[in-house]
C-alpha cells in the first residue's frame, strides 16, 4: 500500500481494526510518565475519544485484546480480534540498520519462506516490527489455549528474526500509532498493509490460521481431548512439562487445566459466590490451573492472583505468602522439571483427580451436569451415552420408542392383510419387506387379542427355505 494512505492510518484507524468501540469491554493503555509506568483501563465505547486525548510525545502501549473488567489480566479475558508477533530485528544483526520499509520487506520475506500466511499489517514501533493477523470476527476467552498455541508457534518460527518470546500472551500491550519511541526518538506508524477485499486489510478466519499454523488438525485434537476426558476418572492427567509447547499432548492438557479454571469459576457462579472460608481454596486452585493451561506465567502469577482475588471479593486483601509454594512449583514447571509418583513423571504443578476436586469442594452431581470437565463417572458415562445416541441419531438410527411404534405398525398392517386373505408372499411384497419378516408379524399375538393368526404348511417351507439361504 502506497505510503500516502499508510499515513491514513492513524491510532484509531489501527486501533478499530481489532477493537470495536460497539462491543461492550474494556481496553488498557500503558503510559510512561517520566520513566514511571502508568496504566489506566477503559470501556471500548470511548476509545476514540481516550485515543484522541493521548500525548503522543510520550511511550504509549495499548492492549490487544478486549476484556470484561478494567484490568488488563488474562483472567480477565474477553475475546480476542488478532494474532501477532513483536519482531525486535534492531538485535538481528542482519537486520539492524534497515530502514522500516525495508524491514517490513524482510518480514514479508521471511513468513513466506516459513509458510506463515502473510500479515495483514507491519508496524514500526520506533525500533522493530509488529506483526499482526486480523481476524474475520473474534475468538472467546473458552478458545485462548488455542489461540496460545498458535502464538507459541508464531515465536518459535519467527524467533531468527527477533520475535519476543514474552510478548505474545493474551494480555499483552504493544506501542500505540503515531506515539514517540524514546528510545529511538522515532514514532510508530503504519508501514505495510496486505490488501483484502475492498483495500481493507486481509483477515484471516481463525480456523484457517490454526490448522495453517498447528501441527495438528483441529479435529484429531478436539477427539484426543474427549478421548481424555472420558479416561480422566481411570486415571490423573499428565501434562507436558513447561519447555515443550508443540506437542498434541502439550496443547490438550494446556486446554483441560483451562476448562477447569472456568469450571470452578462457573461453580461459584451457580452457587451465588464464594464464602468467606473458602476464598483461598478457590484463589489457589484457579491460579494452579491457570499456570498449568500456559496462559501466565510465575513473573505474572501475583498480578493475575489479585485479580483473581478481586474476582471473589473485591474486599479481601489475599495474602501473598500463602502462595509461596505454588510460585516455586511454576517456575519449576517453566524449567520443564518433572515430579516421580507411582513410577511416573508428573508435572511439578498441581493435577488433581477428578473426585479428589469433586470432594474438595462438595460439587453435587446438579451442578456436575453444568461443568465442563470436572464430573463424576457416572456423568462421564451419561454424557458419552448422549453423544453416541445422537451420532446414531446422525447416521439414520431411532430411539426406542420410535422403532417400537414403527414395528407395531407393520405388525398390523401385516395381520390386516392375512385376515383379507393374502399369503405370506403376497404380504412380503406388499410391504416391501423379507417373507421371514411377514412370518414373524402374524405369529405375534397383540396385546388383549386371544386369537392367533397361522401360516400354512406350505409358507412355512417358504419361509424355513429363506433362513436357510440366509444362512448360507
Amino acid at each position: 500500500m502506497a505510503s500516502s494512505q499508510l499515513a491514513l492510518f492513524s491510532s484509531q484507524d489501527e486501533a478499530q481494526t481489532y477493537h470495536d468501540s460497539k462491543r461492550s469491554g474494556f481496553f488498557s493503555l500503558l503510559v510512561d510518565v517520566r520513566g514511571e509506568k502508568r496504566q489506566s483501563s477503559h470501556l471500548l465505547a470511548d476509545m476514540p475519544t481516550v485515543l484522541g486525548l493521548v500525548d503522543k510525545t510520550r511511550d504509549t502501549w495499548m492492549s490487544q485484546a478486549e476484556f470484561i473488567r478494567p484490568n488488563r489480566r488474562v483472567v480477565n479475558l474477553s475475546r480476542l480480534g488478532l494474532l501477532f508477533t513483536d519482531l525486535d530485528t534492531y538485535r538481528v544483526p542482519a537486520l539492524a540498520g534497515r530502514s522500516p520499509d525495508a524491514l517490513a520487506s524482510s518480514v514479508m520475506y521471511f513468513c513466506a519462506e516459513e509458510g506463515i500466511p502473510a500479515p495483514s499489517m507491519l508496524i514500526f514501533s520506533g525500533r522493530g516490527i509488529q506483526a499482526k493477523w486480523l481476524l474475520d470476527g473474534t475468538i472467546p476467552r473458552q478458545a485462548l489455549p488455542r489461540w496460545n498455541a498458535c502464538q507459541r508457534y508464531l515465536v518459535d518460527r519467527l524467533a531468527h528474526i527477533g520475535a519476543d518470546p514474552m510478548a505474545k500472551d493474551a494480555s499483552r500491550v504493544l506501542r500505540t500509532v503515531e506515539t514517540v519511541n524514546s528510545k529511538s526518538g522515532q514514532v510508530c506508524r503504519v508501514v505495510h498493509v496486505e490488501n483484502g477485499i475492498d483495500g481493507q486489510p486481509v483477515r484471516y478466519n481463525f480456523e484457517y490460521l490454526a490448522e495453517a499454523l498447528l501441527p495438528t488438525a483441529r479435529w484429531t485434537i478436539e477427539q484426543q481431548r474427549q478421548d481424555q476426558v472420558e479416561r480422566i476418572q481411570r486415571k490423573p492427567f499428565k501434562l507436558v512439562s513447561g519447555g515443550k509447547t508443540s506437542t498434541l499432548r502439550g496443547f490438550s492438557g494446556r486446554q483441560l487445566a483451562w476448562d477447569r479454571l472456568e469450571d470452578l469459576r462457573k461453580l461459584a457462579e451457580l452457587r451465588g459466590g464464594v464464602s468467606e472460608g473458602s476464598r483461598m481454596l478457590h484463589l489457589f486452585w484457579r491460579l494452579n490451573f491457570l499456570l498449568l493451561s500456559g496462559a501466565t506465567n510465575s513473573k505474572q502469577m501475583y498480578h493475575e492472583a489479585s485479580a483473581l482475588a478481586r474476582e471473589l471479593d473485591p474486599q479481601w486483601n489475599s495474602r501473598s505468602k500463602e502462595l509461596m509454594t505454588l510460585f516455586s512449583k511454576a517456575k519449576a514447571y517453566e524449567a520443564g522439571e518433572k515430579v516421580s509418583f507411582g513410577g511416573k513423571d508428573h508435572a511439578p504443578l498441581y493435577t488433581p483427580r477428578n473426585d479428589t476436586l469433586i470432594n474438595l469442594f462438595g460439587i453435587t452431581l446438579d451442578e456436575q451436569r453444568q461443568l465442563r470437565t470436572v464430573i463424576s463417572p457416572d456423568e462421564a458415562a451419561e454424557r458419552h451415552r448422549k453423544r453416541e445416541e445422537g451420532r446414531r441419531r446422525i447416521a439414520g438410527a431411532v430411539d426406542r420408542d420410535t422403532y417400537l411404534e414403527a414395528a407395531n405398525s407393520k405388525l398390523a398392517q401385516a395381520q390386516a392383510l392375512r385376515a383379507e386373505g393374502l399369503s405370506v408372499r403376497a404380504i412380503a411384497k406388499r410391504m416391501g419387506v423379507s417373507v421371514t419378516a411377514v412370518s414373524r408379524y402374524i405369529n405375534t399375538q397383540p396385546k388383549g387379542c386371544t386369537k392367533s393368526v397361522r401360516i400354512t404348511n406350505g409358507e412355512a417351507s417358504e419361509v424355513l427355505n429363506e433362513v436357510r439361504q440366509q444362512r448360507s
